[in-house]
């Protein structure tokens, strides 16, 4: 009889596939960037940035609604379920068209108005409103790509997705340039080009991800059974909900944080909200790595709750903190050895590179702290308890971070705002630590019914 694996290899099969993911989605937005930047100028890529925020804030519901979807559908695997991985999926899609179609609508009208309460700089007004425009009435595309690739990983499948965002990918970073300009034949679409060729990219590659799932007979490939759970199921809503809304209301409560904070960027000028993008995009990536380690413990410690292995589940944790430590800590030690190369893919102006190196300098180095605290908070949510570490990183966030950026950068300026970073995620850490230590681990886990 041959040994099980070492925990540490199934965590890396599956991590693997799951950090090239979230580095595909980053690519995009990051070669995008470098394309708005260095074809179009600095304004352009201020432009852009003042939308994250709102980007952030939107796809926080899809990734709470997600996030409850995957573990529900990771404990059913791990129980052997199969019949409930469809149940769980068909709602999700019911839930996330429904609210995906709506905020779209109501979004895309109200963009103009959106970027004004921002607080945009004026001479970058039109432009951003233009791009927050198609951004959000294409938003129901994005959303159903990531509600599909989630719930794919709760399965214990993470190259499906990778694969998909491959195609996503490459079939986006193609035709971003063409459409800046316009070329063979295409029109030219100026500032709004990355937001009209994610639209494509998505609705291409859930064409091409369906014919895929139908033809290798996957558990969430789109045949009569999963269509026919395609609708509003209370039951099914409010197991999901359960899971998914505090996560969903912690994300939200992180992206008024973050619109707050780039309030206070834009009240220095354009330059600063140019150097926020910049730092921004290089912070997403190491943020990202911590992210897809919370993903991987979430996913693989429902399976283990779905099987009532306790002893996995906490392996699972101790091998997710090394690997913060040792990945996103290696990132980070990497980008500070060349930072000016790093952020010079998205700057050309020198004022702008040293302003953003400065602020990358005070921030970076919080992501590995971030990475620490969202693995407790994944390990918990795998058995269903959301609720108190949204509670927690609220906390941190209102108590904490808003009050020490509003403070900080009216005594040192620019990178005072910079500093809440680190103060709030170190914040976070001790918080969910404490609480799994000290109460949440005494306390016996419960296989789903």
């Amino acid at each position: 009889m041959l040994a099980p694996k070492p925990l540490w290899k199934t965590f890396l099969r599956f991590l693997a596939p799951l950090m090239l993911s979230n580095a595909l989605q980053s690519l995009f937005g990051t070669v995008s960037n470098v394309y708005l930047g260095q074809m179009m100028g600095v304004d352009a890529l201020a432009a852009v940035s003042t939308f994250f925020p709102v980007f952030f804030f939107l796809f926080a519901f899809v990734m709470g609604l997600s996030t409850g979807a995957t573990v529900l559908i990771g404990q059913a695997f791990g129980a052997g379920k199969h019949d409930r991985i469809k149940l769980v999926a068909g709602t999700t899609l019911a839930v996330g068209l429904l609210l995906s179609i709506s905020v779209g609508l109501i979004g895309g009208l109200l963009s103009r108005q959106l970027m004004i309460a921002l607080a945009t700089p004026p001479d970058i007004l039109a432009p951003a409103s233009a791009y927050a425009r198609i951004m959000l009435l294409t938003m129901p595309l994005g959303f159903t790509f990531l509600l599909m690739t989630a719930m794919i990983r709760g399965v214990g499948d993470a190259v499906t997705p990778l694969l998909a965002l491959a195609l996503s990918t490459t079939i986006g970073l193609v035709l971003t340039p063409m459409l800046i300009h316009g070329a063979f034949g295409l029109p030219a679409l100026g500032i709004t080009s990355p937001a009209w060729a994610a639209a494509m990219s998505n609705a291409v590659t859930l064409l091409a991800l369906g014919a895929y799932l139908r033809r290798t007979k996957h558990a969430l490939a789109p045949d009569v059974v999963l269509l026919r759970h395609v609708r509003l199921n209370r039951a099914v809503i409010g197991q999901i909900l359960g899971i998914g809304l505090p996560s969903a209301v912690g994300m939200v409560v992180m992206a008024v944080a973050e619109l707050v904070l780039l309030g206070l960027v834009n009240g220095f000028g354009s330059d600063a909200t140019a150097a926020y993008g910049a730092v921004n995009q290089v912070m997403g990536y190491t943020q990202f790595t911590a992210m897809s380690i919370s993903i991987a413990v979430s996913i693989l410690g429902a399976q283990a709750v779905g099987g009532g292995d306790r002893a996995r589940l906490d392996g699972i944790v101790r091998t997710g903190l090394a690997f913060n430590l040792v990945l996103t800590g290696g990132l980070v030690a990497l980008i500070y050895m060349v930072p000016r190369a790093v952020l010079g893919i998205f700057i050309t102006d020198g004022a702008v590179l040293d302003l953003a190196k400065g602020l990358l300098f005070v921030a970076l180095w919080s992501s590995v702290p971030f990475g620490l605290a969202t693995t407790f908070s994944g390990a918990m949510r795998a058995a269903g308890v959301a609720l108190t570490p949204m509670l927690l990183s609220i906390f941190a966030i209102v108590a904490i971070e808003l009050p020490s950026a509003m403070l900080l950068s009216r005594a040192i300026g620019l990178q005072g705002v910079w500093a809440a970073y680190p103060i709030v995620f170190c914040a976070m850490f001790l918080l969910q630590m404490g609480y799994y230590l000290l109460v949440w681990r005494k306390r016996a886990i419960r296989r789903p019914a």
